[in-house]
C-alpha cells in the first residue's frame, strides 16, 4: 500500500518516529477496504496541524480534525490546500471534552486520539466520548506518554530525584515540574480503554530507542525505522518506549 501513496505521504509513513503508528493504521485501512469500501470516515481528536489528517486525506479518506487551537487549524487548512485535499478535510475548533457536541454518535470508522489523554482532566470521560462517536466495528487509535520510559530517561540523564517522583506519583508526573497531567503504563491504559466498552486488539511501543539517541533521523535512518518496527510489539521493548500506541475496536451491536 505504501508504494502507491503520494510522495509526501510515503515519506511521512516511513519516518522512524511515527512508522509504528502508520503501520497499524495502514493495516486498519486495508482491513476496512476489504470489508466495507475504500473511503473511511476518520475523526482526528486533537489532530493539530494535520500531521496524520492530511496524509490520510491524500489516501482518499474523509477526515474531520477536532482541535482547540485556532493557529493549528489555520496550519491544517494551509497544509490541506497545499496537498490538494481541502474537500476531504474538515476543521472543527473544540476541546476533546466537547466531542459529543461536534460529532454524531457512530459517525467515524476510525478515531484518532494521539497525545490527548495526558492533558485532559478526565481521561475516562474522554474515552467514553471516543467510543460513542466510533461506529460499531470501527477502531480507535490511542497514543499516550509512557510512564516507564519517562522514569528511565530521567534516571539515565542523572536526574534521579525526578525519576523517583515519576515512579512514585500515582499519575507518573513530577510535582510542579511537569507539562502534562499524567502518564500511562500498558496495564493502566488497557484497563481505562476497557472501561469505555472498547476492546483492545493491539498494543505497540513507539520510540523504543529513537528518543534516546541524538539526531535519530540521521543516526540510523532506515535501520532505525526497521528496529522500531521489529521491537514495537515485543516485551520488554514495547513497555519501555517513549509512547504507548493502542488500537481498540468497538464491538458490533
Amino acid at each position: 500500500m505504501v508504494d502507491n501513496m503520494p510522495k509526501e505521504s510515503a515519506k511521512t509513513h516511513r519516518h522512524p518516529r511515527v512508522a509504528v503508528v502508520w503501520s497499524v493504521l495502514s493495516a486498519e485501512i486495508e482491513r476496512f477496504a476489504a470489508g466495507r469500501g475504500a473511503t473511511m470516515r476518520i475523526l482526528d481528536v486533537g489532530g493539530g496541524s494535520g500531521g496524520f489528517a492530511v496524509p490520510l486525506a491524500e489516501l482518499g479518506h474523509d477526515v474531520t480534525v477536532v482541535e482547540p487551537s485556532a493557529d493549528a487549524l489555520a496550519s491544517l487548512r494551509r497544509r490541506a490546500a497545499d496537498a490538494g485535499v481541502t474537500d476531504r478535510v474538515t476543521a472543527v475548533q473544540a476541546d476533546a471534552d466537547e466531542l459529543p457536541d461536534v460529532a454524531e454518535p457512530g459517525s467515524a470508522d476510525l478515531v484518532l486520539c494521539h497525545s490527548v489523554l495526558e492533558m485532559v482532566d478526565y481521561p475516562d470521560i474522554a474515552l467514553d466520548a471516543l467510543a460513542k462517536v466510533c461506529a460499531p466495528g470501527g477502531a480507535v487509535s490511542v497514543l499516550v506518554a509512557n510512564r516507564i520510559a519517562a522514569v528511565l530517561a530521567k534516571a539515565l540523564s542523572g536526574q534521579f530525584t525526578t525519576a523517583l517522583d515519576l515512579l512514585h506519583h500515582v499519575d507518573g508526573v513530577a510535582e510542579g515540574r511537569d507539562t502534562i497531567k499524567r502518564r500511562f503504563e500498558t496495564a493502566t491504559l488497557t484497563a481505562l480503554v476497557g472501561g469505555s466498552g472498547l476492546v483492545t486488539e493491539q498494543v505497540h511501543g513507539v520510540g523504543v530507542v529513537g528518543d534516546l539517541i541524538q539526531n535519530p533521523e540521521t543516526a540510523g535512518g532506515e535501520a532505525l525505522r526497521e528496529f522500531e518496527l521489529a521491537t514495537a510489539s515485543r516485551v520488554p521493548f514495547r513497555d519501555m518506549a517513549t509512547n504507548i500506541h493502542l488500537l481498540a475496536r468497538k464491538p458490533m451491536r
